[in-house]
């Protein structure tokens, strides 16, 4: 029998530079606290600075004896040591961290000057060679000698490394620093440094900052800041005037989510300086990288200008760090740096944003997705724009977990739908047996290890289930805490283990109708056990569905304008058939009013309360096509889906249109449906 090969994916050279910048960063950012603490000795102590001591900044004399101070030293020796030590511990533990120190002194002392460079190359490099050295007599060392072999193997390579470092090393380290240094040099003397934001811009939303602003602005910069007491360079990459603008944009001319979540950005991102937090705004629009290269000029140019710079690297970009490092004589530039930047980026992004046509709310939790992606982790503050937030408590989970609820007002719709997604996604990472049901509120029982709530029912939903882990989402359709949930259960139910669990939505957060994942890794599940199981489970076969979805109910072109029209149009619908009487329209619209009903993907799916139980007659759902859109609640709907169900009957069929509504290529072809016979074929063909 003949076999395959599967060729191993090959890696980006993107990846490849962003896991260089993140080992660079990983040197770096533990001694950032070294970093400050020199920044702000310098900007008090020296010579020009806000309090002169001569004994500290390392100026004048003092018994006829020059002063060293601490200025000097500390960028010279404890910095880059502190470095080479990082470096040589993440890839050697302690070990390697000593033996890259040693050699790290031998690059400092053989080019004079702040080696940053250096300690980056030579700290690793100790790690590395040491743990290699070791393994060559490892477990053959007799009893009682091991102490005596580990230090003397680590002092004797240590010394021959200090002098590679010495002889070797520090002189093309030299070399390539006096060279860059000439480099940016000359882009100052001629007015061209504001072009470096066309790379560094992108770069940042690339996640390659890291890259550029610790393997090379940060060495530079440091050495610019010991000669002239200041750094334009610092400041290259950490202004925050430009995704700030960019923000302001989407909270004047955004729409749905990404407007409203998009204050909290501007905060987290300008006063805490976690800059990550905007990159899913520009990767929503990717012309908005125009903007953020407008500010990112503007505030080099602005720098330029008034000759204004920074002590030492701002980290993080916040303006409180900002402004704590820049040089006694730079606030005016640093500011007005700052607030250009942000009116350029803010002016490019109006423009764009007013100009081109663009469904924000619909992208935001994909484009987070798509950051997260690029930068191959988990984001830190991806939750303010995808729904993960603090405000409704945590729980542990005790055991692995057996069963998740989707909980809504009623437990006809939304949540049905939602828990059909959600068990795809379960049963495709390859958990069968994790039970997912649906239920209203009002019949929740503290039985459930993990339980799915729209944000806004969240702490209803709460007190009869509190020894639960809860999951706030804005829709049911797409949210990424779906993604979550699975990782959950597969930590819980492989390990066997406890796991703190929690997740909950911030009010205002994000949507999503583009995130598919959701389809796209369940699309292959049986439908039928997708309706439902439990006190859920749907066992009504595929053939029913022609009682519950019929061609009468089916409209193409709907002539609703408004929510509340469309609301009427598909209850109507219901009404026509028998199913329902006025009473149960009239309880759409006070659903509506408490929890909206959109579900992503341009989907809305409008049903009574719970309470409205007593006003249906028969399990029906009818289907409108708006082609142009309606606006529902700021968020853009094309389909609307009237929802009535007794006795889960209706399940099967709201299976079948969950699949199709997180799978883009069904989306698209129920777009363009010419008949109603294709869009009944297309749900039936969900099943089958």
């Amino acid at each position: 029998m003949a076999t395959e090969t599967v060729a191993k994916p090959r890696t980006s050279a993107r990846v490849h530079v962003q896991k260089f910048g993140t080992f660079l960063s990983g040197m770096i950012m533990p001694n950032i606290g070294a970093f400050i603490a020199w920044g702000i000795i310098t900007a008090l102590f020296i010579e020009k600075g806000w309090l002169p001591v001569p004994q500290l900044g390392g100026f004048g004399e003092t018994d006829g004896k020059p002063n060293i101070g601490l200025v000097g030293p500390m960028i010279t020796y404890l910095l880059p040591l502190l470095i080479g030590y990082t470096g040589g511990k993440m890839v050697y533990d302690v070990r390697g961290g000593v033996v890259g120190a040693i050699g790290t002194m031998g690059v400092i002392v053989g080019a004079g000057i702040p080696m940053f460079i250096g300690a980056m190359i030579m700290g690793p490099l100790g790690g590395w060679t040491m743990k290699k050295i070791d393994s060559l007599w490892d477990g053959k060392i007799r009893p009682g000698f091991e102490m005596l072999v580990n230090n003397f193997s680590a002092g004797i390579w240590g010394a021959l490394l200090a002098m590679l470092g010495f002889y070797a090393v520090a002189p093309v380290v030299s070399a390539f620093s006096a060279g860059a240094g000439n480099v940016v040099q000359f882009l100052v003397n001629n007015g061209l440094l504001p072009l470096t934001s066309i790379f560094i811009e992108p770069a940042k939303i690339l996640f390659l900052n890291n890259a550029i602003n610790h393997g090379v602005l940060t060495p530079l910069g440091v050495q610019q800041s010991l000669e002239q007491g200041k750094s334009i360079l610092f400041l290259l990459e950490a202004n925050p005037g430009p995704g700030l603008g960019i923000l302001l944009a989407y909270m004047f001319f955004g729409k749905g989510a990404a407007k409203a979540s998009a204050p909290g950005a501007a905060i987290i991102h300008f006063l805490g300086g976690i800059h990550e937090i905007y990159f899913p705004y520009v990767l929503m629009r990717p012309l908005l990288v125009l903007a953020a290269i407008a500010g990112g000029m503007t505030g080099i140019a602005t720098l330029a200008v008034t000759g204004a710079g920074l002590v030492a690297p701002a980290a993080p970009g916040s303006i409180f760090a900002v402004l704590a490092q820049t040089s006694r004589d730079s606030y005016l530039g640093v500011i007005l740096a700052v607030l250009l930047a942000t009116a350029a980026s803010f002016l490019v992004a109006s423009v764009i944003m007013k100009t081109t046509k663009h469904s924000d709310e619909g992208d935001l939790n994909a484009a987070t997705s798509r950051m997260e992606e690029m930068k191959g982790k988990k984001s830190s503050v991806s939750s303010h724009l995808t729904g993960a937030g603090a405000g409704v408590g945590t729980a542990v989970l005790a055991g692995p977990i057996r069963n998740i609820v989707f909980a809504c007002d009623a437990g006809m719709g939304s949540s049905a739908m939602g828990a059909s997604v959600l068990r795809n996604k379960i049963k495709a990472a390859g958990f069968p047996d994790v039970k997912v049901t649906n239920s209203a509120i009002a019949n929740l029982s503290d039985t459930y290890d993990v339980v799915v709530t729209h944000q806004d029912l969240t702490e209803r939903a709460k007190p009869a289930t509190s020894s639960a882990a809860h999951f706030s989402v804005d829709n049911f359709m797409n949210s990424p805490r779906y993604d979550e949930i699975v990782d959950l259960v597969r930590e819980s139910n492989t390990d066997g283990g406890t796991s703190d669990a929690g997740a909950t939505a911030e009010p205002g957060a994000g949507t999503s109708a583009a995130a598919t994942g959701a389809g796209a890794a369940g699309v292959g599940a049986a439908a039928g056990a997708a309706a439902g199981q439990g006190a859920h489970a749907a066992d009504a076969p595929a053939a029913g569905q022609a009682e519950i979805l019929a061609r009468e109910s089916v409209i193409l072109t709907g002539t609703a304008t408004t929510r509340d029209a469309a609301i009427d149009e598909a209850g109507r619908l219901l009404l026509a058939r028998g199913a329902v009487d006025q009473g149960y329209i009239d309880a759409m619209h006070e659903r509506e009013e408490s929890v909206s009903t959109y579900m992503g993907s341009f989907l809305a799916i409008p049903h009574g309360t719970n309470a409205a139980k007593d006003h249906i007659r028969k399990s029906a759902v009818s289907v409108i096509r708006y082609p142009q859109g309606i606006d529902w609640n700021g968020k853009e709907v094309k389909f609307v889906v009237g929802v009535a169900g007794v006795n889960n009957e209706h399940l099967h069929i709201l299976s079948s249109i969950a699949k199709v509504f997180t799978n883009k290529e069904q989306v698209a072809r129920l777009e363009a449906a010419s008949s109603v016979d294709e869009v009944l074929e297309l749900f039936g063909k969900v099943n089958a």
